[in-house]
């Protein structure tokens, strides 16, 4: 095996190119939003405000994307990032749907119509850790304030330990037609180290039962670069992904950050492949994947022509929001519950973290807001170019209004990438090359107006490899 490794090491280092990789495996964020949330201002916005521009999104476009944090898991597992509360009390689930409903009637009575929803997630946490019987309650009352969209989708987050047949058909009766299933990597020794409850036989039994439900996307996500994780685990991931043939896939990069996320202590560091051992593994997942069909359609993320993920990258409408890739977009997005992030395009704003918190402020008939930034013109203008990029691997600025000073700042940092083929500059256009497609995110940390001007002095962000 180690052989048939450093074989594989050797043939993607020669086409990757060992220099690139140690030239640009930096801390870099991962733009789910811009500005990235450590850069937002330091005082909350008025609440004012905040209701103000909701108002004033919802009257340009009355679609709306709706996300719902459902924070609880029964145990911990090592490597998440996520927010989360570890219990096995089941009572909890009453009172936090009490709360989220009361939030969500904040937004109907702040808005002067229905709503039309277009997109509705919950994520975790573990919404399966809530009883079918809670979450039919909590969607019920949800969906009886919305007119539906003509075409919407509907998800949620599954974990093979907790997901049941009863949990599959009431949201598949409530009009869920994908979920996600966390799988992270098929191998028991993997599971073992990130303490994660799951085996192969359930991820195969709730990926069967779904399908016979009538689900019509399967998104499986799987991380690469965890402890212990070699090759040879990597080939069997993907043999088994031949079989299965989830719709979508996120395969992504473990980030470790154990100074924000303790737990990730729990294992050594010796036991991480890092920079190019670590990349190689992506890059191997990635060959095989184009081997069995699926086209890698954004960054870490892949998908089988046909589904609606694939086609709106060949449309050009894929979206990027703190959901992740969407073949839609909305320009208001909100988020109910602890943590969640709320969108209005010109500004955001998070919730309040602690759930016994969260729920006296609600509970007072106030908005759970701890935090936010309202968007300055050149924000959005650099918002639009980083969702471009991060989309469609590409961005444009023949028109004045999709140009700033920050903007031409940023593409003279593009001088190095441009130098070793990452990107290339014609005009008023900007195009990722393929070689460059594993440092997008050094790319749009370029554009990074805010990050160039403070730039963070102790550990913030995880490494790009």
């Amino acid at each position: 095996m180690l052989i048939l490794w450093a074989y594989h090491l050797n043939k993607v280092m020669s086409a990757m190119n060992s220099r690139l990789l140690e030239k640009y495996n930096v801390p870099a964020p991962r733009y789910t939003s811009y500005p990235t949330v450590p850069y937002w201002q330091k005082e909350k916005p008025d609440a004012i405000a905040w209701q103000t521009r909701v108002v004033n999104a919802f009257a340009e476009n009355n679609e709306i994307s709706l996300y719902i944090h459902l924070p609880f898991c029964e145990a911990l597992c090592t490597y998440c990032g996520c927010n989360k509360r570890i219990t096995k009390n089941h009572a909890v689930e009453t009172p936090y749907i009490k709360a989220v409903l009361q939030e969500w009637q904040l937004y109907l009575d702040l808005l002067p119509e229905k709503p039309v929803l277009r997109e509705l997630h919950l994520g975790g946490g573990t919404p399966t850790f809530f009883s079918p019987e809670s979450l039919d309650y909590l969607l019920s009352n949800i969906l009886a304030g919305v007119d539906l969209a003509e075409e919407y989708e509907f998800g949620f987050e599954a974990h093979p330990g907790s997901t049941s047949r009863a949990h599959l058909e009431t949201l598949f009766n409530l009009g869920f037609t994908r979920l996600s299933i966390g799988v992270q990597d098929f191998a028991p020794e993997i599971m073992h180290i990130i303490n994660r409850h799951q085996t192969q036989e359930q991820v195969v039994e709730v990926t069967q039962m779904a399908r016979e439900i009538g689900y019509q996307s399967i998104n499986y996500d799987l991380i690469f670069g965890l402890p212990l994780q070699t090759p040879e685990h990597i080939r069997t991931n993907m043999a088994l992904l031949a079989e299965l043939r989830p719709e979508r896939l996120a395969f992504y990069s473990y980030a470790h950050v154990p100074w924000i996320k303790p737990s990730q202590r729990a294992y050594s560091e010796e036991d991480l492949p890092k920079g190019a051992e670590k990349r190689a593994l992506y890059e191997l997942g990635r060959e095989l994947l184009e081997e069995i069909g699926y086209r890698e359609i954004g960054m870490d993320h892949f998908a089988l022509p046909g589904d609606s993920l694939y086609e709106a990258l060949e449309t050009g409408t894929m979206h990027r929001n703190f959901m992740g890739y969407t073949p839609f977009y909305t320009r208001l997005n909100l988020a109910l519950g602890v943590s969640s992030i709320s969108d209005s395009w010109d500004a955001y704003v998070q919730n309040e973290k602690h759930i016994e918190t969260y729920q006296e402020i609600v509970a007072r008939g106030e908005f759970p807001i701890i935090k936010g930034h309202l968007l300055s013109e050149e924000d959005q203008v650099l918002r639009q170019h980083i969702l471009n990029i991060m989309c469609r691997f590409e961005t444009a600025w023949p028109c004045p209004e999709q140009c700033a000073p920050a903007l031409f700042e940023g593409l003279e940092r593009l001088e190095e990438p441009l130098h070793d083929g990452l990107v290339t500059i014609d005009g008023h256009r900007l195009h990722v090359t393929e070689k460059g497609w594993p440092f997008i995110r050094n790319i749009c940390l370029a554009l990074d107006a805010r990050y160039w001007a403070k730039r963070p002095e102790g550990k913030l962000f995880s490494q790009v490899v």
